[in-house]
């Protein structure tokens, strides 16, 4: 059997999974299953990015066809290019209308992984392939074209997996704005994170 179907075999997340609270989103993606096309790897960190005050959020300058994504329906991937090399992946979370988003910062390895180190030659350990926004989107072939995809549905996918996990709380990482707010969630002791407590 397709090892990678073993890993289908978990309900992809629904819509009402993303139409919460930002923070409860990025708390419950911890141990859900990232897949796309025939990688997948498990969310061990994420970060939220709230509407309103939070001036780390790009939503925070109101809405441009750059955030309209995030404004939009939740459980949408918004797709940003960062530092001239990077694509990052977050998921659009709250109820239509009311900006919030949950930023995938590193997921574990599970299937695909030989198509992952030949995404990502320069890894020098399986960590290395995913732990960090930037790396896992180029391991898993995520890019922009990926903005605003639908993923209850589709090639890009969030589904169950673990069924609870123990979570840490963190401050956000490499920002300038509302830098001490614990906004980043990470599953606590997990050897994948991007940078470990």
């Amino acid at each position: 059997m397709d090892p990678l179907s073993v890993a289908t075999r978990g309900r992809i997340l629904p819509r009402s999974f993303y139409a919460r609270p930002t923070i409860e989103v990025a708390r419950g993606l911890l141990g859900k299953l990232l897949v796309h096309g025939k990688t997948a790897g498990m969310i061990v960190e994420t970060e939220a990015y709230l509407g309103g005050e939070d001036l780390a959020a790009h939503s925070a300058r109101g809405l441009t066809a750059r955030t309209k994504v995030i404004f939009g329906p939740p459980g949408h991937a918004y797709v940003y290019f960062i530092y001239g090399m990077y694509d990052c992946l977050n998921i659009v979370a709250e109820q239509d209308g009311k900006p919030g988003c949950v930023l995938l910062r590193a997921l574990e390895p599970v299937w695909g992984i030989h198509i992952m180190k030949e995404r990502r030659p320069r890894a020098h350990s399986l960590r290395d392939l995913t732990s960090g926004p930037g790396k896992l989107t180029l391991a898993m072939g995520i890019t922009r074209k990926s903005n605003g995809a639908d993923i209850t549905r589709g090639n890009l996918v969030v589904r169950e997996w673990l069924p609870a996990v123990e979570i840490a709380v963190t401050p956000r990482i490499g920002i300038r704005h509302c830098q001490d707010w614990p906004l980043r969630f990470v599953i606590s002791g997990n050897q994948f994170v991007s940078r470990r407590i």
